[in-house]
């Protein structure tokens, strides 16, 4: 019944629209658009058709309604953080934009660029402003920030035993004053008596207090290390040799210790010596502003002798006394951090880093950036080879790990975790390439061509491997200065570590020897050089490779030429003999003339022929060696034919002299 009725109002409200009514058993007509839906009969799903105009109208609705959507949200305002340089791609992401749209803007701008170009900062906050963002500008050296901690609060403060640095001459005994002082033997196992590399020891007194004690070298070529010794240091020892006195690497000690503002304690060492005179060293020093307290100053002077054991106590007690005054304190509770003193490459170990821990705790485990390396500690060793499970204030350790050997001097510091050492790193690596790699300021490669042209400078390529980083390093600053206008050692290579074959094929394709300072090379790189024909000289004393290379580049330099006069003469008529071409008539005026020697021939104070050689000389019809002054003989000349009377002939042998740096 309800079926029937709604049937009835359908049919009405069809023909209330218009809509076609048929009869029963009628045909079935169609008018308007033909439809699937009207061919099945469904006249609701044709009355619900949307025209193809109508769906075009939604589409461009939802397409405004999206666009405006994006623009909405574009308006919305963000901190955009924006680093040197950054792409196209990652500008989109931070400002939370399409790239296509910041593409189109640089369109407008006039910059045609693609999502993966790289834009700089000045462009970046331009376009971040324009669409309606604050901008914050980041370097990237801000990855530095925070690697060294900040300063040790007072309450958390602890006595540190003092960092000593023993420094003075070569030779003046600081090494065997160490010795005495930590009642142990270094100097024998040294080459040569001197000490190469910089040593880390501390000494724990009768008392149970503890001394870090730093030897440096003596040499000249060791100032560097000096330097880092002096700025990583409390109390400066300065060790002079009673029979000896103050020296050019004493002075040098005492400017390093002054730029580090640490203070001095004299040691005069080797007063059991007969010709010491403590004295006299008091008196030197005054030349150079350190006033000892005997004289109203206020820099402690000791007399020692480390061979015979005299005065170490009342040393040890200056430095006590010293370090009681200047109240040294650390914070053990923090990450610790310090500086490297020095590193190698050890074969059984890797890469090896010698330290002073400056504050906090170094543990075992930590991860550790020391200039562009990093590593967790394997290992921590002290000076007698033992492991240690932490390291704290004022402590030297070796510690194993490292993924390389960082430059001594380089600060060291404990980090978060690994992501973070990699990053400091590879930020690192990346300026230190780019420094490398950069072209002289100033100069193009046509004036920089032309500059070596003109000095034709003689360049010796060479390639050097150190036990340690510091000797390597000291062996190339000498090398530096060796160099002049006309010659110079070009270093290929330097490093720490045993020689390999790499070093012997990288030796091969320069065509440089390679020197080895306490190194060796392993069987595989020496039986390569031997087939690549590739030399390899070992030293253990820095002496003698400097000396060494000093004499090659030596010889490289282009001898002098020296004139030795012998005598002139004044040409009196010339003739031409048939066979023989044209001869000098001349009369010998001033020494003697010999045949072979060098002439010169001057006509009217002009030089016409200037490294002409005598090849004949007679005396009448005699063939003769040598003319004295007053005589008259006949001349002929190797190459020339001009010759003519009134012409002067200057005698002179020619010898080169050998030149030396």
């Amino acid at each position: 019944m309800d079926r029937r009725d709604d049937d009835d109002r359908r049919r009405a409200n069809d023909a209330g629209k218009g809509a076609i009514s048929r009869a029963k058993g009628a045909p079935n007509r169609r008018e308007g658009r033909l439809t699937i839906q009207a061919v099945a009969g469904d006249s609701e799903g044709a009355e619900r058709m949307r025209s193809l105009a109508s769906v075009r109208r939604a589409r461009e609705r939802e397409r405004e309604k999206r666009k405006g959507g994006v623009q909405e949200q574009a308006r919305v305002a963000r901190e955009v953080v924006i680093p040197d340089v950054i792409t196209v791609g990652e500008l989109a992401n931070r400002m939370a934009t399409r790239g296509v749209e910041i593409i189109k803007f640089l369109m407008r701008q006039g910059v045609m660029l693609k999502i993966n170009d790289v834009i700089d900062n000045d462009t970046a906050e331009l376009v971040a402003t324009e669409f309606g963002h604050t901008v914050k500008r980041v370097s990237e050296a801000d990855v530095e920030e925070g690697f060294i901690g900040a300063e040790d609060i007072d309450d958390h403060l602890e006595p540190r035993p003092p960092v000593v640095t023993v420094m003075g001459h070569v030779d003046h005994g600081k090494t065997s004053l160490l010795d005495a002082l930590r009642s142990t033997d270094v100097v024998s196992g040294e080459h040569g008596g001197i000490t190469q590399h910089i040593g880390a020891y501390q000494v724990r007194l009768e008392n149970g207090q503890a001394v870090t004690f730093l030897d440096t070298p003596g040499h000249a070529a060791f100032s560097a290390m000096r330097m880092r010794g002096a700025n990583a240091t409390d109390i400066v020892i300065l060790v002079v040799a009673a029979d000896d006195g103050v020296m050019p690497q004493t002075v040098e000690a005492i400017n390093h210790a002054r730029a580090a503002g640490a203070p001095i304690i004299v040691a005069i060492n080797k007063i059991d010596k007969p010709g010491a005179d403590p004295t006299r060293v008091i008196n030197e020093l005054l030349q150079h502003e350190i006033v000892v307290e005997s004289l109203g100053g206020d820099t402690q002077a000791v007399e020692v002798s480390a061979t015979e054991k005299m005065g170490l106590t009342d040393l040890v007690e200056a430095v006590l006394l010293q370090a009681e005054v200047l109240d040294l304190k650390a914070n053990p509770d923090r990450t610790a951090d310090g500086m490297v003193i020095e590193s190698k490459l050890d074969k059984g170990r890797g890469a090896v880093a010698t330290v002073l821990v400056k504050r906090g705790t170094l543990k075992r485990g930590d991860i550790v950036v020391a200039g562009p390396n990093f590593g967790r500690v394997r290992a921590l060793l002290n000076e007698r080879g033992e492991q240690l499970s932490e390291a704290g204030p004022s402590v030297p350790v070796e510690i194993l790990g490292l993924d390389g050997t960082p430059d001594p001097g380089e600060p060291f510091a404990v980090v978060e975790n690994e992501a973070r050492a990699r990053e400091l790193t590879e930020y690192r690596v990346r300026v230190k390439r780019e420094k490398v790699g950069s072209p002289v300021q100033g100069a193009s490669l046509a004036d920089m061509m032309a500059k070596l042209a003109d000095k034709k400078v003689s360049e010796l390529p060479v390639i050097i491997k150190a036990d340690v980083q510091g000797s390597a390093e000291a062996i190339v600053g000498s090398l530096d200065k060796m160099g002049t206008d006309e010659v110079r050692a070009r270093i290929i290579l330097s490093g720490a570590g045993a020689i390999s074959e790499s070093d012997v094929m990288l030796a091969k394709g320069a065509g440089a020897p390679i020197l080895g300072f306490n190194v060796r090379a392993s069987k595989q790189a020496r039986d390569l050089a031997e087939r690549e024909g590739v030399e390899i000289r070992y030293y253990a004393i820095i002496y003698d490779l400097l000396d060494d290379i000093k004499g090659v580049l030596s010889g490289m330099l282009a001898p002098i030429q020296r004139e030795t006069f012998l005598g002139n003469a004044e040409v009196l008529q010339a003739f031409d003999i048939t066979k023989v071409g044209r001869v000098a008539g001349c009369r010998v005026t001033e020494g003697v003339v010999r045949k072979g020697a060098r002439v010169r021939i001057v006509r009217d104070g002009v030089v016409i022929l200037e490294l002409g050689v005598l090849k004949t000389l007679k005396r009448f019809k005699d063939e003769v060696n040598e003319v004295p002054s007053g005589q008259e003989c006949g001349m002929a000349f190797e190459g020339f034919q001009d010759i003519k009377a009134g012409d002067t002939i200057e005698c002179f042998n020619l010898e080169e002299v050998k030149r030396s740096l």
